[in-house]
């Protein structure tokens, strides 16, 4: 339920024509709702508030969003292009690391703003953490949060054996930065970052470090660059200072446990579900695991004619999990 100061907001906006903040306190209640468990209620009231959107617009096209520029040439096999339908809302993070996100896009939006002021919002951000902590997510999120196409870096294309052939492939990345807006996401970026003082260095490597350096320094465009790693031990150290934000994802406690198992099995858990013994069972586990034991409970549910999950369900699909790990 709105809290009183929303509803408040939100009479005021619609009474001042205010389309943009109606909007957006509508989507902080949507968000409200998510974090309480309620799933369903939070992804019918962001559908409403995107209809609204495309009524306002009077451009029923417009349920397309923007049409996304798809890479060309030898970009083509360098980037990959997706439209995210992730919102923030859709994740369980750390408080500490939600407001940094929220800090992000909240400065990004304010972009022109800021730059009448000689001022630049961040744009440049490095996630680093365990695998399956959200950073890829989190790449998303940003990207549905602003209404941006994501370009993911195809790493397996950009890294070639010849020599000075990789680093001019990253020169075609900043330019396509420069060209079209959007969140860049290099994934697995140890695998361009990599400590030039390392006993694995290789000339080629330290080249294409070098240079991706001195593109991020130069770089002033309107798109967001995030690098995300499972290694940050590796990375060489004078990257650091080329980010605007270092945030580091962790493997969840039990109260993020809890609150990831009420959004995930919103609808389907069973009245007075024992979340602290879930709490217990999912110590360890990441934010993707735990995810996903909850989606194949509710699958395993459903193929089963059962209209709820109970603790024991989710465990059962922990340990399936483990095992698969440990394999």
């Amino acid at each position: 339920m709105a809290s009183a100061e929303q509803l408040k907001a939100l009479l005021k906006s619609f009474i001042d024509d205010d389309d943009p903040h109606f909007m957006a306190v509508a989507m902080q209640v949507a968000a409200h709702e998510a974090k309480l468990g309620h799933g369903k209620l939070a992804q019918e009231l962001r559908d409403l508030i995107d209809e609204a959107k495309i009524r306002k617009s009077g451009n029923l096209q417009s349920r397309k969003l923007i049409p996304i520029a798809q890479p060309r040439g030898e970009l083509s096999s360098l980037l990959s292009v997706i439209y995210p339908k992730q919102r923030l809302s859709d994740m369980v993070l750390d408080e500490h690391i939600q407001n940094r996100i929220e800090r992000l896009i909240k400065e990004y939006r304010q972009l022109a703003r800021l730059r009448a002021h000689g001022l630049g919002p961040r744009r440049k951000l490095l996630l680093i953490g365990p695998p399956g902590t959200g950073k890829t997510m989190t790449a998303r999120a940003i990207a549905g949060e602003l209404g941006l196409p994501q370009f993911e870096v195809r790493l397996d294309s950009l890294i070639t054996k010849f020599m000075g052939e990789t680093a001019s492939k990253l020169r075609l990345i900043f330019d396509s930065l420069a060209q079209v807006r959007g969140v860049y996401l290099f994934d697995e970026f140890d695998s361009i970052g990599f400590k030039r003082t390392s006993n694995n260095d290789v000339g080629e490597i330290r080249r294409v470090l070098n240079s991706f350096l001195q593109l991020i320094e130069q770089d002033n465009s309107d798109s967001i660059i995030i690098a995300a790693t499972n290694h940050v031990e590796v990375l060489d150290r004078a990257l650091f200072r080329r980010f605007d934000d270092v945030i580091e994802f962790t493997i969840p406690d039990a109260q993020l446990i809890i609150s990831l198992f009420k959004n995930r099995l919103a609808g389907f858990a069973k009245p007075n579900l024992a979340w602290s013994r879930l709490a217990e069972a999912g110590q360890g586990f990441s934010y993707a695991d735990l995810a996903r034991a909850s989606e194949d409970a509710i699958k395993d549910a459903i193929i089963h004619d059962r209209r709820q999950v109970d603790e024991d369900d989710v465990i059962k699909m922990l340990h399936e999990r483990m095992a698969y790990r440990q394999s």
